[in-house]
């Protein structure tokens, strides 16, 4: 049987980002981000609704906050944002001694950490890195060595965090300790090019059934994979070749939303849009808060 014979695809909205990326699923509606167009957009699937706050640089990831506002990682670190002001409070920024990289993908650990890793703009190999951010504002360094740090996530009882570095077209496994958020060596989870994909892994959310969803970037795509053991479980085609990001959402949390970029030199009408994916037959619990 096929998996994907009962599923929908629907593009969502009006706008079409240059980078779309770092959706949740927040207050009722989607957030996200157009890395390259600058700007924290607020779409209602069902209205059609879009709002959009336009900042003065480059914003990889949010993540929602306890408090009601949002947290962001761009160019510049990593800031606090009043939507309702639009006042941003700068936090920290660990990498301003590199100023050819800056924040990219980010999200909430179940304890309300936010983690969010750098990208080497210019693809210098090794000059990237993943960092926790405390509720006091320590930051701390959990993996070095990395050129485009992308999509995470964590298993539903918070033993185990995933993890994509772009460039090496793989999904790691790492054992995580909660109470003290670490992470060990970790381990090669899956394999994407000896799955035969001609594509990079980029964003990625996690179901309740512990299923990894993964967007692929150049690849049109967004594939399933077994937590446990790496199977690919599925792989479900999209309109568009820069498919960017993922993340669970609707009012019963069983909705897939399909961050898309727009690819440059290649006519495609839908580019940059949000697509909805219906019919999955999975759901995710709502994205962790910045404590």
């Amino acid at each position: 049987m096929n998996p994907n014979q009962n599923i929908t695809i629907t593009a969502l909205g009006t706008r079409q980002s240059l980078w779309g990326e770092g959706p949740i699923w927040w207050k009722n509606a989607l957030y996200y981000v157009d890395i390259e167009g600058k700007a924290i957009v607020r779409l209602d699937p069902k209205s059609g609704d879009e709002h959009v706050w336009q900042l003065d640089q480059r914003i990889g990831c949010i993540a929602p906050c306890s408090d009601g506002h949002l947290l962001y990682a761009g160019d510049r670190g990593i800031a606090r944002f009043n939507l309702e002001t639009k006042v941003s409070v700068a936090l920290c920024d660990p990498e301003t001694n590199r100023p050819d990289n800056r924040f990219n993908d980010g999200k909430c650990d179940p304890s309300g950490r936010f983690w969010a890793g750098t990208i080497n703009t210019k693809k210098v190999t090794g000059t990237a890195a993943l960092y926790c951010l405390e509720s006091d504002q320590k930051i701390t360094l959990k993996l070095s060595g990395l050129t485009n740090s992308n999509g995470l996530a964590w298993s539903s009882d918070g033993s185990r965090f995933f993890h994509v570095d772009t460039p090496r077209r793989s999904i790691r496994s790492y054992a995580y300790s909660a109470d003290c958020a670490q992470i060990d060596v970790g381990k090669e989870l899956v394999d994407t090019d000896a799955l035969g994909f001609d594509s990079s892994p980029d964003g990625m959310c996690i179901d309740r059934q512990n299923r990894l969803w993964v967007a692929f970037c150049h690849g049109g795509c967004v594939a399933c994979f077994d937590s446990v053991d790496g199977t690919l479980l599925r792989t479900i085609e999209l309109p568009v070749v820069e498919t960017t990001a993922c993340t669970f959402g609707g009012p019963q949390m069983n909705q897939l939303f399909v961050t898309t970029g727009i690819k440059k030199d290649l006519a495609e009408t839908n580019a940059g849009k949000i697509f909805v994916i219906d019919g999955l037959n999975a759901s995710a619990s709502p994205p962790h808060c910045f404590k």
